[in-house]
């Protein structure tokens, strides 16, 4: 990937970054297990973001 990215390209990559995060271990307790994962993680290699 080049080095310096467009802004709005940039935003648009943070964002997918902060929603790969998997749900923390203190929201499983706090849900009694029925949050246990999220819909919207995503795999670095196998699924690429369409930017």
């Amino acid at each position: 990937m080049a080095r310096y990215k467009l802004s709005g390209k940039k935003h648009h990559l943070s964002h997918a970054l902060k929603q790969a995060s998997p749900v923390p271990s203190w929201v499983v307790a706090k849900t009694r297990g029925r949050v246990r994962r999220n819909p919207k993680q995503r795999r670095w290699r196998t699924t690429k973001i369409k930017v």
